[in-house]
């Protein structure tokens, strides 16, 4: 296994959290991985994205050119990574805040109404962990609990005041992708049930 994953937004939305949260999760599965974060000009407002790669055995380079995998957050990271995407990648995306029609026939898009899912939960700003909820189920490669359990092992202090609520936005963002799987091609869900764990 080699997955490469981006996550992209706007400084604030929280795409570095949710990259690292997934580095974590790997590293406790015993998984080998990097995460490598970057910041647009400002921190809060400006753009934010990470780079993760996970792999079952040691990486050569972290640098990632055509990611597997995207998850973004608004609509310049959508549009920044849609055609950076290899052929037959995954691109999820925040369809709160995206309204743009594909652009591609190779690549599986999943839409998300993060912001939507999140706000109802109580906090709009967990709309990056309903992604990462959305992208565990899509492709199935680390099962929900694991990353559940990342949450448990690595939340800051501070914010451990919001476990509960990050668990059941990753576990809306999965419900999200797993109610509408019927509708997507068989081949390029993963192992959509691994999520669901």
């Amino acid at each position: 296994m080699h997955e490469e994953i981006i996550f992209s937004g706007f400084g604030g939305q929280g795409a570095l959290f949710a990259g690292q949260l997934l580095a974590y999760a790997a590293l406790d599965c015993g998984l080998h991985v990097t995460w490598i974060p970057s910041y647009g000009p400002e921190m809060r407002g400006g753009t934010a994205h990470c780079t993760v790669v996970i792999a079952d055995e040691p990486i050569g380079s972290p640098l990632v050119r055509r990611p597997a995998s995207v998850i973004a957050l608004n609509l310049p990271s959508f549009e920044k990574y849609e055609p950076l995407v290899k052929h037959g990648g995954v691109l999820v995306y925040n369809s709160s805040l995206i309204d743009r029609r594909p652009g591609r026939a190779d690549i599986r898009y999943v839409p998300i109404p993060a912001n939507d899912i999140a706000e109802a939960l109580g906090n709009v700003r967990q709309a990056n962990v309903v992604l990462l909820g959305g992208y565990l189920a899509a492709t199935g490669i680390l099962p929900l609990a694991a990353v559940e359990t990342a949450l448990d092992r690595h939340l800051p202090g501070r914010q451990r005041r919001f476990l509960e609520s990050n668990k059941a936005a990753l576990q809306r963002g999965a419900a999200c992708v797993l109610e509408a799987v019927p509708a997507a091609p068989a081949e390029q869900t993963a192992n959509p049930a691994a999520a669901a764990d």
